[in-house]
């Protein structure tokens, strides 16, 4: 390929030694981001395995194209437009936010590999679309730069990168900005600032999203169905039950996500919703936590996390069925925080190592149980 023979002239002068070999991990990130790193192990135990980093995020990234998809067209629907004027108009209002969160990252990624002498590392490329997916499309530019920026040092470099984080990188980020700067964030309504777009005015709209009208009143407007198709106000990839629900199914057939976590999550939420409408708390279904908010979009991308998920499968399903019960919990007992997801999955980031550790202790323990001593 003339691609390839490019590379291969330009990367003496990108290697130790060469005009421009202070640029070696970038130029390397470039290289492994056109083609399959054709290097190899030399000493260790090793995997070999076409599925590499790379390829894992881009799958992910495919997972998110329905629930992407379907928020450009429903932030258009929600200011009133319609068909393919509707879908342009959420992709417009989403792109600069997308571009914002790569270039802010991935900047600070690479100059992190650079001073390090390290490899740039793909994660970036899943956390960079997530960001944008879970903040209002209402959130200003330098908010979600910002939070990108204090994500990506305080929450990835500063534990050494990729596969070193121990929180969620996109949830830090809507964390940030939660703490930070509430009213853009959540609050009684969500808006949308007044655009012109094909010689259509669309006039800016408040409006109480079905989540908070469940935690204020115990009811919503939005039908069922609705909150399940995604035909209502919120985050931008996280309305839609069913956009999210396909992409789980992609990251289940691939084997990219672990169906133990995602399936506890969502039975974690379903039975603590049971126990609060059995004690009288909530009078709603017990199903409702589950199609509104970012409960569908955190058990499906987020909790399924390799990196700051439970490593051991007893410990998988035990933080999953603690995630989703603790965020229809922080829902339903601190009404100020209708939403409990993003606190739910970072708390439980944070105690799936001490999960683990005890799993895997309780396993030796039964297997010295089984040692018979010789006399």
């Amino acid at each position: 390929m003339g691609l390839r023979k490019i590379i291969d002239n330009l990367k003496p002068t990108f290697s130790k030694g060469g005009k421009l070999g202070f640029l070696e991990s970038t130029f390397d990130a470039f290289e492994t981001f056109l083609f399959v790193p054709n290097t190899t192990t030399v000493r260790g135990a090793h995997i070999r395995d076409a599925n590499d980093m790379k390829r894992t995020m881009i799958v992910v990234v495919l997972a998110l194209m329905p629930a992407f998809l379907f928020g450009c067209f429903n932030t258009g629907s929600q200011v009133g437009l319609e068909g393919f004027q509707a879908f342009l108009y959420g992709l417009v209002r989403v792109l600069p936010m997308v571009c914002v969160s790569y270039i802010v990252g991935l900047a600070i990624e690479f100059g992190f590999a650079q001073a390090r002498g390290h490899e740039v590392n793909e994660g970036f490329l899943v956390t960079g679309l997530l960001i944008p997916m879970i903040f209002p499309v209402s959130t200003p530019l330098w908010m979600v730069g910002l939070s990108t920026a204090f994500a990506v040092v305080f929450g990835k470099e500063v534990f050494g990168g990729t596969g070193m984080n121990v929180f969620n990188p996109a949830l830090l980020a809507r964390a940030f900005a939660f703490f930070a700067y509430t009213p853009s964030m959540s609050g009684e309504t969500v808006w949308y600032s007044d655009w012109t777009m094909m010689g259509a005015q669309v006039d800016g709209i408040t409006g109480a999203t079905a989540l908070e009208q469940l935690g204020s009143t115990g009811t919503m407007t939005f039908s069922p169905l609705d909150a399940f198709l995604g035909f209502i106000p919120g985050s931008f990839g996280e309305t839609s039950t069913l956009a999210i629900l396909i992409g789980g199914a992609i990251l289940l057939l691939t084997g990219i996500a672990s169906w133990r976590t995602m399936v506890s999550v969502f039975v974690g939420g379903l039975a603590m919703g049971y126990l609060f409408q059995a004690l009288g708390v909530t009078e709603f279904p017990a199903w409702y936590h589950l199609i509104v908010g970012g409960f569908a979009f955190g058990a499906v991308f987020m909790a399924t996390d390799p990196v700051t998920s439970a490593q051991t499968d007893t410990g998988k399903c035990i933080v999953g069925l603690m995630t989703g019960a603790l965020a229809v919990m922080i829902r339903v007992v601190n009404p100020a925080y209708p939403e409990g997801m993003m606190l739910s999955i970072l708390f439980m980031n944070a105690l799936a190592p001490l999960v683990d550790y005890y799993v895997v202790e309780a396993n030796i323990a039964r297997r010295k149980k089984r040692v018979k001593p010789v006399k």
